[in-house]
């Protein structure tokens, strides 16, 4: 099949034949199962984004940067960067956008002087109800797909695949 006749499942099809039979790799599945739970977080974080932040002028790491501070804040720019998996210069950077905005507050840490602790605004927390009230229903349109015992499979799996590391994983959080 040539390559633009290809599409996602006819790609992992091929994947899995041509690394098994030409390359002799063993371990077809195990690429199978990230191939697709790569894909689907790829699907939905973009559909999340392009359906409910972006009409909304946000990004999504902007999103993800409101909902850690919303949620557990205030807090640290350092936990921040932590909690969301993004590197601190990318918290550093959505902060000065979000504060201009008028949805975060920056102020000086408590500890250091070099931290700075994030906070939503009172703005801020009347987006963040208002967003994640329509993501929330977007999210759940995404996984009715699923029954709830199958939701619930789903997310033990999900732990389990991430929590029982039986090597040292490199990156972010």
């Amino acid at each position: 099949m040539a390559a633009e006749e290809l599409d996602f499942w006819s790609f992992v099809e091929l994947a899995n034949k041509r690394l098994s039979g030409e390359f002799g790799f063993s371990h077809q599945l195990a690429t199978q199962v990230l191939l697709r739970l790569n894909r689907a977080s790829s699907i939905v974080t973009y559909d999340l984004e392009a359906s409910v932040h972006r009409p909304r002028g946000r990004s999504w790491s902007g999103f993800r940067l409101l909902f850690v501070t919303w949620l557990a804040g205030p807090l640290e720019a350092k936990k921040a960067a932590e909690l969301t998996g993004m590197s601190r210069a990318a918290v550093s950077n959505l902060t000065k956008t979000l504060v201009a905005d008028g949805l975060l507050a920056r102020t000086p840490g408590e500890h250091d002087g070099r931290s700075v602790l994030l906070s939503l605004t009172e703005a801020g927390q009347r987006e963040m109800v208002e967003v994640f009230r329509a993501q929330n229903e977007r999210e759940y349109e995404w996984v009715s797909v699923l029954t709830e015992a199958e939701q619930r499979i789903l997310v033990l799996l999900l732990d389990k695949l991430i929590t029982n590391k039986r090597f040292e994983v490199r990156g972010r959080n």
